[in-house]
């Protein structure tokens, strides 16, 4: 047989790292690629302090070191390569990369997104130095100092008042006329009542300033066509994000802006792939919430991987005819029933018999479209394939389905 990972990541930043170390602990063959250094977004932020117990002095490439660190000592492999082509509805997935081909029994897809960048001189250099995308990450490095929002839709005008809690003065570049924003109705009115703002009307950043820290941005005027160098701490922008998913667009499902829809397990519309972090449709995009997205999609892996290597050994490979029982444990009278399959499997040395907890094994459940409602039921599998089902349990009945 092929070499064949039993989980891999593709994304190395915090999402996909937590993804590892959990995958990797829980003794599956773990395989994390990523194009560059592991540590995604946060890796560019110079000083993180929001994650829970690591406070001041806590730096996104530390962070996110120490997380590599860790699922390396248990045993992820790193695979430096580029994501080029994605074949994800066979088993095993094939996941095409500049290098080579890699296969694997499940695959997490934690690639992130990315800040919609203005492409201003000085941005690029001074990003994590003054640059950020993320007020709720890095307001409290601005306390007490001046700092400048650019963008006017629903993010920027909410990160702008979340800014007024640290910074001395909070100034909002807008490109439309005077009163004019994109975000919603109640926000906008909300902010303009705010004191503490600052507005910059028909205005577009030029460029940002300074060595090694911000010290100032480049405004120009698109109605006067005047230009100014304004005196700042800190830039924020907010003109959206996007996912890095392109290559899973046709493949699984995506909402309009284009992030992976999952349910609470990490689990896309394909069974055996998840995603986890920021290229996933959710509320937060946080450190902590991409940990927290990569630790249950491992978790939902493992269990995926576990149960159809145990449903192909028990049910779909054998030579021999299987019943399989589906059944409630709440249930008495029906499990009681159960011992009636038990009793006739055992005088048919050419049966066997595998016993499905209904209630906990949702792979099998949601595969065979089995209705808790309409249980304990019974199907008679061959050569891998269902043959009979029976609903009203007796040996009369279970000698009709096997003859």
């Amino acid at each position: 047989m092929e070499n064949i990972y039993d989980l891999l990541i593709l994304g190395g930043g915090p999402g996909g790292l937590a993804a590892g170390i959990y995958g990797a602990r829980a003794k599956m063959k773990t395989g994390i690629i990523e194009k560059g250094k592991p540590g995604g977004q946060a890796a560019t932020t110079e000083e993180l302090e929001n994650y829970p117990g690591f406070g001041t002095g806590t730096t996104g490439p530390g962070l996110t070191k120490s997380m590599a660190d860790h699922a390396s000592e248990f045993g992820a492999e790193f695979i430096k390569d580029t994501v080029v082509a994605l074949d994800l509805t066979g088993s095993p997935k094939k996941v095409t990369c500049k290098k080579g081909e890699y296969l694997a029994k499940a695959v997490i897809f934690a690639m992130g997104a990315e800040p919609r960048m203005l492409g201003a001189p000085g941005e690029g250099k001074l990003r994590g130095k003054g640059v950020s995308y993320c007020a709720t990450c890095d307001a409290d490095l601005f306390t007490e100092l001046d700092v400048i929002v650019v963008g006017s839709g629903d993010a920027a005008i909410e990160e702008a008042q979340y800014l007024t809690r640290f910074a001395e003065n909070v100034t909002i570049i807008v490109i439309h006329e005077e009163g004019k924003v994109d975000a919603n109705k109640v926000s906008a009115e909300r902010a303009f009542k705010d004191p503490r703002l600052k507005w910059k009307w028909n205005s577009i950043l030029k460029s940002v300033n300074g060595d090694e820290l911000v010290e100032s941005v480049t405004l120009k005027n698109i109605k006067t066509g005047e230009e100014e160098e304004f005196t700042t701490d800190g830039v924020f922008i907010f003109i959206g994000t996007q996912p890095k998913t392109e290559l899973l667009e046709g493949i699984v499902e995506l909402n309009h802006q284009g992030y992976v829809i999952t349910n609470d397990k990490m689990e896309t519309n394909i069974e055996g792939v998840f995603a986890a972090g920021d290229c996933r449709d959710k509320y937060l995009r946080q450190v902590v919430t991409a940990a927290a997205d990569g630790a249950i999609a491992a978790v939902a892996a493992e269990k995926y991987v576990h149960e159809t290597e145990l449903w192909e050994k028990e049910v779909l490979s054998p030579d021999h005819p299987v019943l399989v029982a589906f059944y409630n444990p709440t249930d008495m009278a029906g499990t009681e029933k159960i011992g009636i399959i038990d009793k006739f499997v055992y005088e048919n040395e050419k049966l066997s018999l595998v016993k499905v907890d209904a209630t906990r094994n949702e792979l099998v459940k949601k595969r065979y479209q089995v209705d808790n409602s309409k249980l304990p039921l019974v199907y008679l599998f061959k050569n891998g394939e269902i043959k009979a089902s029976l609903k009203n349990i007796s040996t009369e009945n279970l000698k009709k389905i096997v003859e």
